[in-house]
């Protein structure tokens, strides 16, 4: 009856840990909302015009709540991207008493590397994929066809394909992580390689427009990714078998 009396009260203690972790971390993100929120209209000028450029393309919108709808999206977008540090940490300070020290140093080096690849993904994609995919399509415009856009096409895209970029610029990490806890081997990745391009291309079809370019863009670095976690995960199975 102690035992389970015990574990009940340890259950309620965590339960209770959590809430408080929550409660912090969505106190954050109302805090800096109303900040992103005054900077979204700046960020979506910025942002039209970059990945625009000089095309022959205008941007319409055929609602009249549908840049405030815009500059709401855009602002909890990169009200999160913001506060993912913050929640990165609360989450890490959450879990971090349930941990062995070597277990502190590898997630602890998980999440400061999801952090910095997440972030990698969503610049490669607004600063270089972005452009080529516009300018792809307005490749196809003549003198009778002309490009007429609407704006909640670009904006909607370019949130949608930054957050896939940043999630799928975790595929390394993903490797590593699985090979560094043996829950795989390195060998039986090594070997699965067509199985995983063919996996690649398909959540690379399923997650983008139904366009060749731009699944062709997310799948060949997404691939490209998978090979440099491989690379590293080698690197671990060398030093550990030297050990």
């Amino acid at each position: 009856m102690a035992e389970t009396k015990d574990s009940t009260q340890n259950l309620i203690f965590h339960l209770e840990e959590l809430r408080h972790t929550l409660i912090r971390c969505f106190i954050v993100l109302g805090i800096v909302l109303p900040i992103t929120l005054f900077a979204a209209p700046a960020l979506l000028e910025v942002l039209t015009r970059h990945i625009i450029k000089d095309l022959p393309i205008t941007l319409n919108f055929f609602s009249p709540m549908e840049i405030f709808i815009l500059q709401i999206k855009t602002a909890i977008f990169l009200d999160f991207l913001l506060c993912f540090p913050y929640i990165a940490r609360q989450l890490w300070n959450f879990i971090l008493p349930a941990l062995y020290e070597h277990e502190r140093r590898f997630i602890k080096s998980i999440v400061i590397s999801s952090a910095i690849l997440f972030s990698i993904g969503v610049t490669f994609c607004l600063f270089f994929i972005l452009p080529l995919i516009i300018q792809f399509g307005a490749s196809f415009a003549s003198d009778k066809i002309h490009a007429v856009l609407g704006i909640s096409n670009i904006i909607n895209l370019s949130l949608q394909l930054s957050a896939i970029f940043g999630l799928m610029f975790q595929f390394p990490l993903i490797t590593y992580a699985l090979i560094k806890a043996h829950i795989i081997s390195y060998n039986t990745v090594k070997n699965k390689r067509p199985y995983v391009f063919t996996a690649i291309l398909i959540f690379s079809a399923l997650l983008t427009p139904p366009d060749i370019v731009s699944q062709l863009m997310l799948s060949i670095p997404t691939y490209i990714l998978f090979e440099l976690g491989l690379f590293f995960a080698k690197k671990l199975s060398s030093a550990e078998k030297k050990a």
